[in-house]
């Protein structure tokens, strides 16, 4: 994970979900040990379910939670997200709070931090639920939010509106294109706007960005078959001269940046709430829930340079079914792959978490002689390799692969790996604190949120 300069005295080294526009950065050097160096309480918070459910306390920090982590002058620091509504700046070499802001619900997704290209100004964009004690009806639900990374203090905020999805809330990370984020929103929106609080307008009374286009990203007739499950929690991911992205209403979308149209719609049928992780081969990694489908979840290979139908699949791996809270199986994170840290005689792997309590890892490259039925249970494609395959628990946590190690999180526990250039997991250390975040490496060491109310620093 190369910096990236910001302008000024701060570099960029973990910037977005999954590290960059691909979705398939993760570190730079893994430990071998998962040793705890410092633990940080994140807190606790209150969030409301629904009108009937009431409300819930939430700790620690859960889906998607990747922290992200910039170096200023010669610090690095972590940006946090976390259940007890605030957003927080914490020094990372010892776990000391800088500055935290306070959202109105709690933060689950992972923010992106945008270099203003006008002046020195570093912005975090991060999302939250929709607001403590309101509901999808409240006229004001600021669920996203602009912070400047330096004071803490809020730039602008996004009054997300209400269309036919149930849910008002902001799990995704914007992707910076020319200066102008991409974001899905959980309201069954894909929108393009313009960061810069310099560019912000006054609306509902106070400043949000301005929207410069919004793409619905679910078919009228979804609304059958998926009810107002018509969430997009998922990131957008950057493929040439598209960007892609996963709803839960059942499709995979192509977006054309010069077009600035959606030209692309494969349909999976299932909910899919992790994001589309491009491979060194210009193909697409989407995993797929067992939801509002016949046949099982798992992760499929697609070829977007092929026509959105049965000819663009390359692969696809069905995994169990497990009841696991909500879920009813399948695969909720999103996939990783080994190409920015393979080492050399090593395979081209993917690595994926499921509800049934396995981590793969896979030969991404190449399939099977035979086929297995899809998610629709009537199309048949071709299986991939599989090298190798170790109990974890259930885990809607995204693995992250940094050269032949791998660290893994679940509500089991968090887990080191190293794979053998045959794809043989190793494992090598494992710490007892159920996850439900993504980790991120950095310089040999693991950083991590809990379901417990911690935010750890594993390492050497």
């Amino acid at each position: 994970m190369e910096p990236i300069q910001a302008g000024g005295k701060d570099s960029l080294i973990n910037s977005t979900f999954l590290g960059g526009p691909g979705r398939n950065v993760y570190g730079n050097r893994a430990p071998d040990r998962l040793e705890l160096q410092w633990s940080f309480y994140l807190g606790e918070g209150e969030t409301t379910l629904s009108r009937k459910a009431g409300n819930r306390t939430w700790k620690g920090c859960g889906w998607t939670g990747q922290p992200l982590l910039v170096k200023t002058e010669d610090t690095l620091y972590i940006i946090q997200g976390a259940y007890d509504h605030h957003l927080k700046k914490i020094r990372a070499s010892d776990g000391e709070l800088i500055w935290q802001y306070a959202f109105d619900d709690v933060i689950k997704g992972t923010g992106t931090l945008y270099a203003s290209p006008d002046k020195d100004q570093l912005i975090i964009l991060q999302g939250s639920r929709l607001g403590l004690n309101k509901y999808l009806d409240h006229p004001i639900i600021t669920s996203y939010q602009a912070i400047d990374y330096h004071s803490g203090k809020a730039l602008w905020k996004m009054n997300v509106p209400f269309f036919a999805s149930y849910s008002r809330d902001v799990d995704g990370s914007a992707l910076i294109v020319d200066s102008l984020a991409h974001l899905g929103l959980e309201n069954g929106q894909f929108i393009v706007f313009d960061p810069r609080p310099e560019k912000a307008e006054m609306r509902d009374g106070f400043l949000q960005p301005r929207i410069l286009e919004s793409h619905r990203l679910y078919a009228r007739e979804d609304t059958r078959s998926h009810g107002l499950n018509l969430v997009t929690e998922s990131s957008p991911c950057l493929l040439g001269d598209h960007i892609y992205i996963t709803s839960g209403s059942g499709h995979v979308y192509g977006y054309h940046l010069k077009t600035r149209q959606i030209d692309w719609d494969f349909i999976t049928g299932s909910d899919m709430d992790g994001s589309p992780v491009v491979t060194s081969d210009s193909c697409l990694l989407v995993t797929l829930e067992k939801q509002h489908i016949p046949g099982k979840g798992g992760v499929m290979k697609l070829n977007p340079q092929k026509a959105p139908d049965s000819s663009c699949v390359e692969w696809f791996l069905p995994v169990g079914n497990a009841a696991v809270a909500e879920w009813k199986g399948g695969i909720i994170g999103s996939a990783s792959v080994n190409d920015h840290t393979r080492p050399e005689g090593y395979p081209h792997i993917a690595a994926v978490n499921t509800l049934d309590s396995l981590l793969y890892i896979i030969d991404y490259k190449n399939t099977q002689t035979y086929k297995v039925l899809g998610p629709d249970s009537s199309t048949w494609y071709f299986k991939p390799v599989v090298l190798d395959s170790v109990l974890i628990g259930p885990s809607i946590s995204t693995p992250i692969i940094v050269g032949n190690r791998i660290i893994t999180a679940g509500y089991w526990g968090i887990y080191l790996f190293e794979y053998s250039p045959e794809g043989r997991l190793k494992r090598l250390d494992a710490q007892p604190f159920g996850c439900e975040a993504t980790p991120v490496v950095h310089e040999n060491k693991v950083y991590i949120g809990s379901r417990n109310g911690y935010l750890y620093c594993f390492g050497n």
